[in-house]
């Protein structure tokens, strides 16, 4: 755990504020070129992040405006400047799919293939490839299943999901932890360790998807005295 101060109240019982997307990426680095080239990229860009933010503010204020109100056409937010920040916050490093193109690959040509994803994509003629398959091995001697996607389904998942967090976001309670933007499994710990030591616990209840399916099991009941 991280220490048990590290979660407030907030975090437990509390639905804390939603911010603007938090981005992880790291600083781009320029072509080769002028430095007054890479100075007016870099603010280009920085431009483009702006806006995309932006965007994505209105789209949360809407839901936020009103809980029951239908999104029915969100497909224009999908924008190159949407997709370039997608593509940006995605690792350089990461394991190509099944196309075998990179993170450089990629980059060697960004404005263009960003232009020509984002006729695609808002033509309907874009089409995710089949994802490479790779097994993790498990501590326990089984193997644990990774697809690997094409960065170019990376990119464009990456965006939809930017959208669809917009929206639902407003939705989750502040105890929800699972496949949310900037929370995870430790974050979860940290609030619960802060939840035992603060009041009073009679059980913890412990339920595994995967388990429930494979024999009907839906957890166990932990006593906690």
């Amino acid at each position: 755990m991280n220490g048990q101060e590290k979660s407030g109240p907030a975090i437990v019982a509390g639905k804390p504020t939603n911010e603007a997307e938090r981005s992880g990426s790291e600083p781009v680095e320029p072509r080769a070129g002028t430095e007054g080239n890479a100075d007016q990229q870099s603010t280009s860009r920085a431009q483009n992040r702006e806006a995309v933010t932006q965007a994505l503010e209105r789209i949360r204020q809407a839901a936020r405006r009103n809980r029951k109100e239908k999104f029915t056409a969100l497909m224009h937010h999908i924008s190159v400047d949407l997709l370039e920040k997608a593509f940006l916050d995605s690792r350089k490093t990461a394991a190509p799919g099944i196309d075998g193109v990179t993170w450089r690959d990629y980059e060697a040509n960004l404005e263009g293939n960003l232009a020509d994803l984002h006729e695609r994509v808002q033509s309907g003629a874009y089409r995710a490839t089949p994802s490479r398959r790779v097994f993790i091995p498990k501590p326990d001697g089984g193997r644990r299943p990774l697809a690997v996607a094409a960065l170019e389904d990376k990119i464009v998942q990456r965006a939809a999901v930017a959208v669809l967090n917009a929206i639902y976001e407003e939705d989750f309670l502040g105890f929800s932890y699972g496949f949310r933007p900037g929370r995870g499994a430790h974050d979860a710990l940290d609030a619960l360790s802060t939840a035992i030591n603060r009041a009073k616990v009679n059980f913890i209840l412990d339920a595994d998807i995967a388990k429930f399916f494979d024999t009907g099991e839906p957890g166990l009941a932990h006593p906690f005295p």
